[in-house]
Order: C-alpha cells, then structure tokens, then sequence
C-alpha cells in the first residue's frame, strides 16, 4: 500500500510540473505574439486556456481521491496540500499568457519599440521567478526562495518604469492613449504573476519545512 501510494505521489507531481511548464509556455508565447506581433501564435496561445483548465481540475480531483484512500499524515499530506494550493496559482500564470497574448491584435498599429523591450526584461526576470520556484517544488531544494523578496521588489520597480514611460507616451500624443493602457496592463499581469511565483513559493517552503514563512 505504501509503494502504492508513493508511485500516486509522484505521478500526481509529475502532472503539476506538466501544468507549470505550460502556464510558461503560454506566458512565454503569449510574451512573443505580443512583442513580434504574431497573431498565430496569440491565437495558439488563447486556445490553450482549456488545456490548463483540465489539468486544474484533473490534479484537484486526484488529490482529493488520495487523502480519502491512504489518509496521508505528515510530510505526505503537505505535499498534497501544496499541490491543492498551488495548481490555483499555476492555472493563473497560464490564464494571463492567454491575456497578454490577446493584446497582441490591439497592439498591431505602430508602437514605440522600447516599451517592447521594456515587457521583454521584465518577463525575463519573472520567467526566472517562476521556473526556480518550480524546481524548487520538484526536487525539494528551498535554498533559492530567500532570494525571492528582493527580486520581486525589482519586478515591481520594472512595472512602474514601463508605468511611467506608457504615461509619457500618453502625453505626447493623445493618440498613444489605448496602446499605452495595454502595455500598464501587460505589465501588471507580468507584476502579479510574479507574486503569484512568491505565493507558490511559500507553498513549498511550508510543503519542505513544516514551517510557515511570508514573501511580500
């Protein structure tokens, strides 16, 4: 029953690191369609919102199936709450790939390169929140999460910046106004994915130490 149980364990992990890997794929894509202006791929990228919506309530219904038969305690039973806790966070990231990847249509007029840019390297430095934070989950190594607070901090710096440019642009030149607005949106979903990389972290620090721990 034991070997069971932890032969379910692992291929209920697996299935979350399939979901994580593509909520980053569509994050990433939805990143590319926006910043090179491909419509196909934005396209791609919106159709996927099902697919990370059935491994949501795939992986919720599978662990809920396993406290009710083994009764899991322990180490064991955190694992499965974790997973119940941070599929909600991993269904998130990839619903706003699909949202950022809806911009890229809006955005297809002529639009000031920089602020591209600008979404880029701040994708760059959230994409490597967010990967860490899984690794983190798969193999039970926390020692990259003290490092967590300092680099979101410096993601919620990169959103104001592009805050502030998009406004500039907005002053320039009232025609700027509707483009702008998106890129403040496109870089506040890239700033709340970025939190939702700490709330998971948190998750997993709790899931590893049995200690509770906040990464604002």
């Amino acid at each position: 029953m034991a070997k069971e149980f932890h032969n379910e364990i692992l291929e209920l992990k697996e299935k979350v690191l399939e979901m994580a890997q593509l909520a980053l794929n569509m994050l990433d894509d939805g990143i590319k369609a926006l910043t090179t202006q491909d419509f196909e791929l934005a396209k791609i990228t919106d159709e996927k919102k099902h697919k990370i919506r059935e491994y949501d309530s795939k992986i919720e219904e599978k662990a809920l199936q396993l406290i009710a038969l083994y009764q899991p305690m322990a180490k064991d039973l955190r694992r499965i709450g974790t997973i119940l806790k941070i599929i909600t966070y991993i269904t998130r990231l990839g619903r706003y790939g699909k949202d950022i990847a809806a911009v890229a249509e809006i955005l297809a007029e002529k639009y000031p390169m920089n602020e591209y840019i600008s979404i880029q390297h701040m994708w760059d430095h959230v994409k490597s929140l967010i990967k860490d934070v899984i690794k983190a989950f798969d193999t039970a190594d926390i020692s990259k999460l003290n490092t967590f607070e300092e680099r979101d901090d410096e993601i919620d710096k990169m959103r104001w910046n592009i805050f502030r440019e998009s406004l500039t642009f907005m002053m320039e030149d009232s025609a700027n106004i509707t483009c702008s607005a998106h890129i403040m949106m496109v870089a506040r979903y890239l700033e709340r994915c970025g939190d939702h990389a700490c709330k998971i972290a948190e998750k997993v620090y709790y899931m590893v130490t049995g200690e509770h721990t906040e990464i604002s």
